[in-house]
């Protein structure tokens, strides 16, 4: 009989267990969050957390080596929040993540905050302009769940 091999996680299957992980390790520290929030440069935050306090996160999920090295635009992400985190599987080499920046490690079912990076307050206007942009999103992605069949008219 042929020994069981377990299966090889793709890297879809990764970034979705990473996500996950730390999306309820957000919200476990008391965190509302978001996907995939689009911030007004264009760019696109997978993990959009706002503390009780109005406290912005942003947590940049990386399922590979291939997917650190292909996102040399993640400075850009400290514009937008108060802290940013990366989060990674537990076998990626966490060396790559500059010691500036947060780094969570999550699988599908929870993760752990391994570094914490040092706050930068978000400008007030700023703050009230993302704290906008996350509300009518979410409200938005809610009502599409509830009437699935709406068309808006222009």
């Amino acid at each position: 009989m042929d020994p069981v091999v377990p299966a090889r996680q793709t890297r879809p299957d990764v970034t979705i267990a990473v996500c996950r992980g730390a999306c309820r390790l957000m919200r476990q520290a008391g965190h509302s969050v978001l996907l995939e929030m689009p911030l007004p440069d264009g760019r696109r935050a997978d993990i959009f957390a706002v503390g009780r306090g109005g406290h912005l996160t942003i947590v940049e999920v990386k399922s590979s080596i291939e997917d650190w090295r292909a996102d040399l635009k993640w400075p850009d992400y400290l514009d937008w929040c108060d802290q940013l985190y990366f989060a990674v599987a537990v076998d990626f080499p966490q060396a790559l993540i500059p010691p500036e920046i947060g780094l969570i490690v999550a699988d599908a079912y929870g993760g752990e905050i391994l570094r914490h990076p040092p706050s930068r307050p978000v400008a007030a206007a700023r703050r009230k302009s993302l704290l906008i942009d996350c509300a009518r999103l979410a409200s938005e992605r809610l009502a599409r769940l509830e009437d699935p069949d709406f068309v808006e008219m222009i």
